[in-house]
């Protein structure tokens, strides 16, 4: 059996937030994880899209960054900006 070569192996106690809400066209289901691993930022689990990021204020502010993520269009994304950022 080959041995592990672990870069970390960490087990830490995290906030998780389940949120389900609907957008003009969109239904948004997320799991948020508060961590102090990632400098403060969340990890937004996706549910229903399969997709993460760990997102702070500057990643809301970054053009592009959450349609990239999430796979969302425009207008999608900027209801998604508008609830995180009341969160992060």
């Amino acid at each position: 059996m080959t041995e592990r070569y672990f870069l970390y192996d960490d087990t830490e106690n995290t906030k998780t937030r389940f949120v389900s809400f609907l957008g003009e066209n969109h239904r948004f289901d997320f799991a948020i994880v508060q961590t102090n691993r990632h400098y403060g930022k969340h990890l937004v689990l996706d549910m229903q899209g399969n997709r993460f990021a760990i997102i702070g204020h500057d990643d809301l502010e970054e053009e592009g960054y959450l349609e990239h993520a999430f796979q969302l269009n425009e207008h999608d994304a900027e209801e998604l900006r508008s609830f995180l950022s009341e969160l992060v």
